[in-house]
C-alpha cells in the first residue's frame, strides 16, 4: 500500500498544476461566453480543436518513449534527454516555420480570411510546449513534482491575468465605464477588433515564459543530433504518435466537423456557426473530468514504468483502477447532479441551451480514463502497435457515429459518440489485454459504483424542487449517500488489504 500512497501524493502534488490551476482556468469561461457571441467563440472552439492535433504532431510520442527508455538498465539518462529533446527541438522549429509561412493560405482555407495572426501564434505557442514538454518529462522522471506544479501554475495564473487585463479591464476602460483618464494609455496597447485574437494572444506570450522558468533543464541541455541512434525510439514512438492522431479524432472531430454537419435551421433561431460555440462551452463543463484523468497521467506514466519488474504490479494496478474509478464516479455524480449551479460558469443564457450533453461527456471522459488504465498492459510488454489499432478503432467508432447520430440528434449525437467511442476502445483494450499482461480487474465493482452513480443522477434530475436551497441540500444529500456507500463497501477490503 505504500506505493500507492505514494502514487496518490504524487497525483495530489500533480492534481495542484492541472486540476486545481486549470479550474481556476475556467473561471474565463463565463469571461468568454459573456464577452463573445457564440458564432464566434466557435472559432476559439474550432482552432483550439486543429491545435489539439498539431499538438501530438510536433511531440510525435517522443515524451512516452523517452519515459520508456529512460527506465532501461544501464541507460544514461542526462544523454538520453540530449538527444530527445534535440530532435523534439529541431522538429518544432521546422513545423512552426511553415506554419509561419504559410500562415495566409492556412487561415483563408480555415474560412478565417485576413487572421493569420491567430496561426502564426498559435504555431509559437505549439513549438513551446513541444520544446517543454520533455524538460516537463524530465521533471516527472525525477519525482520533482513539487517544482512541475509550481511552474504549470505560475502559466496558468499568467493566463488568465492576461485575459482578464485585456478583455475585461482594457475593454471596459477603453468603452469608457471607468477609469477614463487610462483610456489614452490603454488606446495604445489595446484593439477592440482583436476580439477573440487576445485568447490565442496571451497563451502564447504565457507559454514562453516556460523557457525562462524551466532555465536550469535547458542550459543544462546539449544538442546531440543523432537519427541513427535515435531509430529506436523513434520506432517505439510511432504507433504512440498514430494512437494520439485517433485519439484527438475520437475527442476533437464533433467539435471540427458539427458545423458542417448539423442542418441548418436544426436548432430553431440558431445557426450553425452558433451551435458550434454553445457545444465548445458545454465542452468545457464536461473538461473537468478531463482534466482528473490529466493529473491521474502525469503521475501514472513512469509509475507504471517503475512497476514493470514487480511481481504484485498486476494486483497493485487492480487496486489503482478501483480507486480511480470511485474518485471519478464521485466527480460524475458532483457535476451532473449541480448543473444548475455549473450553468452560471457559462454567462449567456444562449450557451445554457447544450447542458444536456454534459453527464454523457463526463461519462465518455472517465471511459477514457479507464482505458488509459487498462493500456498499461501494451506499454509494458513494448506491444504499442495494439495502441495504435485500438485507438483507430475508436476512430471509425466516433467518425461513423457522428456522421450519422449529428444529422438526428445534434451535438447530443456527438455526447453519444464519445460515450460509444471510450467505451468499446475499453471493452476491447480489456480483452485483449487480458491474454498479454491479465490484471484482475474488480469489473462487479468498477459498473456498480457507475451505475450507483448514474442511478443517483436519475433522482437528482427526476424531482424537481423550486426551492434553490433546498434543491442543493438534496443534490448534496445524494452525493454523500454514494460516499457513505463507498465507506461500507471498502472499509472491509481494505482491513483485508493490509491483513
Amino acid at each position: 500500500m505504500s506505493i500507492a500512497k505514494k502514487l496518490v501524493g504524487q497525483t495530489a502534488a500533480y492534481g495542484l498544476s492541472s486540476i486545481v490551476g486549470r479550474a481556476l482556468n475556467y473561471l474565463l469561461v463565463p469571461l468568454y461566453t459573456g464577452v463573445f457571441a457564440p458564432a464566434e467563440y466557435g472559432v476559439v472552439t474550432k482552432l483550439y480543436a486543429i491545435v489539439a492535433f498539431l499538438n501530438i504532431v510536433y511531440t510525435y510520442g517522443m515524451e512516452t518513449a523517452f519515459f520508456r527508455y529512460a527506465n532501461k538498465p544501464g541507460v544514461d539518462r542526462r544523454e538520453l534527454y540530449h538527444k530527445v529533446q534535440t530532435l523534439v527541438l529541431t522538429t518544432s522549429l521546422l513545423f512552426t516555420a511553415i506554419m509561419v509561412l504559410f500562415s495566409a493560405p492556412i487561415a483563408t482555407a480555415l474560412d478565417y480570411p485576413g487572421r493569420e495572426k491567430y496561426i502564426i501564434w498559435l504555431a509559437i505557442t505549439m513549438a513551446v510546449d513541444a520544446i517543454s514538454a520533455i524538460p516537463f518529462a524530465r521533471l516527472r522522471l525525477e519525482n520533482k513534482a513539487v517544482r512541475f506544479a509550481v511552474i504549470r501554475l505560475t502559466n496558468i495564473f499568467l493566463v488568465i491575468g492576461g485575459n482578464l487585463f485585456f478583455l475585461l479591464f482594457c475593454r471596459h476602460v477603453y468603452e469608457g465605464k471607468y477609469l477614463t483618464e487610462l483610456r489614452p494609455m490603454v488606446e495604445a496597447i489595446y484593439d477592440p477588433e482583436l476580439g477573440v485574437g487576445y485568447i490565442f494572444l496571451v497563451n502564447m506570450v504565457a507559454n514562453l515564459l516556460f523557457i525562462p522558468m524551466l532555465w536550469r533543464e535547458f542550459s543544462d541541455f546539449r544538442f546531440k543530433l543523432d537519427f541513427t541512434e535515435m531509430r529506436p525510439m523513434l520506432v517505439y514512438a510511432f504507433p504512440i504518435l498514430i494512437m494520439g492522431l485517433a485519439g484527438a479524432t475520437n475527442e476533437m472531430l464533433s467539435r471540427l466537423m458539427l458545423e458542417d454537419w448539423l442542418p441548418e435551421n436544426f436548432y430553431p433561431g440558431v445557426s450553425n456557426e452558433d451551435a458550434l460555440g454553445i457545444f465548445g462551452a458545454n465542452y468545457k463543463l464536461a473538461i473537468m473530468m478531463s482534466l482528473m484523468i490529466q493529473a491521474f497521467r502525469y503521475s501514472a506514466e513512469p509509475f507504471f514504468f517503475s512497476q514493470s519488474q514487480d511481481k504484485n504490479s498486476p494486483a497493485t494496478f487492480a487496486v489503482v483502477m478501483r480507486w480511480f474509478v470511485i474518485v471519478c464516479a464521485l466527480a460524475y455524480l458532483g457535476i451532473s447532479a449541480n448543473l444548475d449551479l455549473f450553468q452560471y460558469f457559462l454567462g449567456q443564457k444562449a450557451y445554457r441551451t447544450g447542458m444536456e450533453v454534459v453527464p454523457l461527456l463526463l461519462l465518455a471522459y472517465l471511459f477514457n480514463g479507464v482505458y488509459y488504465n487498462l493500456t498499461v498492459w501494451f506499454k509494458l510488454t513494448d506491444k504499442t502497435q495494439y495502441g495504435t489499432y485500438i485507438t483507430i478503432f475508436g476512430a471509425i467508432v466516433t467518425v461513423v457515429a457522428n456522421f450519422l447520430l449529428i444529422p438526428v440528434l445534434g451535438y447530443m449525437g456527438s455526447a453519444i459518440a464519445a460515450f460509444l467511442c471510450y467505451f468499446s476502445m475499453s471493452v476491447v483494450c480489456y480483452a485483449i489485454g487480458q491474454k498479454y499482461f491479465p490484471v484482475p480487474y474488480p469489473l462487479k465493482a468498477i459498473f456498480g459504483y457507475l451505475l450507483l452513480a448514474s442511478v443517483l443522477i436519475w433522482l437528482a434530475n427526476a424531482f424537481e424542487m423550486e426551492n434553490f436551497w433546498l434543491r442543493q441540500v438534496y443534490h448534496f444529500a445524494l452525493c454523500g449517500v454514494f460516499l457513505a456507500v463507498v465507506w461500507i463497501v471498502e472499509k472491509p477490503m481494505q482491513r483485508q488489504i493490509n491483513r
